[in-house]
This record gives C-alpha cells, structure tokens and sequence, in this order.
C-alpha cells in the first residue's frame, strides 16, 4: 500500500504528461490510500480539466467515480493535532501534511511530486519515478 497524492490519483485517470509513469506506480502497487481531503481536491481538479479541456460533466463523473473505487475503502481521517505538528516543522501546506501524517500513521510511503514535502519529508515521500525505480 501507498499513500497517493491526489495529483498522482488526476494523472491516472483523467491524463496528462505523467500518465505513464501514474500508471507504472499503480502496476507496482495498486493499492492507494488518502486522506479524507482527497474527495474536495480531487473535485477541484475535475472542475478545472472541464474548463481547461472541455471534459463533459459526464466524464468528469466517470472519473469521480474510478477514484473513488481506487480510494474507497481506503481514505481516512487525519487527527489535526498531528497535521498541525507537521505544519509547524516543514514549510508544507496543511493539505500536504494530512498526506503525510497518513503515511506515517499507515508507515506506508507516500508518492507525490511536490518538492517542498519530498525535501521535507524525505525518508518518507518518493516521487513517483524513484517509486517506481525502486526495489520498496
């Protein structure tokens, strides 16, 4: 199991430059977890895919729903407290340190490709092409 940024969970399913390597991280390992969070941020994306790229409202629902069969079942609850603790020793959002924070409660690897948190938080987050490179 990963903790999967929401932005790795977009490449996968609705496309972009990265989508082969969200792919080769999801044939290593296809089971993904997230914070609660990833719902609203995930919608944020959708929304902007439908002005950006003219995605149909039905696409967009379609691929709501691949995430949330990906990520059901395996998105949880962050205590704050712990979130705020992370905040107050990194540089990171509040948003990335929910992912964080579930990593180190599941000490599953987190893989994302924000800078500020693999820098902050390297023994934990691996983007996603040194995940895939890995033996882990």
């Amino acid at each position: 199991m990963i903790v999967a940024d929401v932005n790795l969970v977009a490449c996968l399913l609705l496309g972009g430059p990265d989508t082969t390597l969200a792919q080769l991280v999801f044939e290593k390992d296809p089971s993904w977890a997230a914070p609660l969070l990833w719902r609203s941020e995930f919608r944020s994306l959708v929304a902007a895919f439908m002005r950006q790229r003219q995605l149909s409202v039905g696409d967009a629902w379609r691929a709501h729903e691949l995430a949330d069969g990906l990520l059901g079942g395996h998105e949880f609850s962050v205590p704050g407290d712990r979130i705020l603790h992370l905040v107050a020793s990194s540089l990171c959002s509040a948003d990335d340190c929910e992912y964080v924070a579930l990593a180190e409660e599941l000490a599953v690897p987190l893989v994302m490709a924000d800078r500020q948190v693999l820098g902050g938080f390297a023994g934990l987050a691996v983007s996603p092409k040194d995940f895939v490179g890995s033996t882990a």
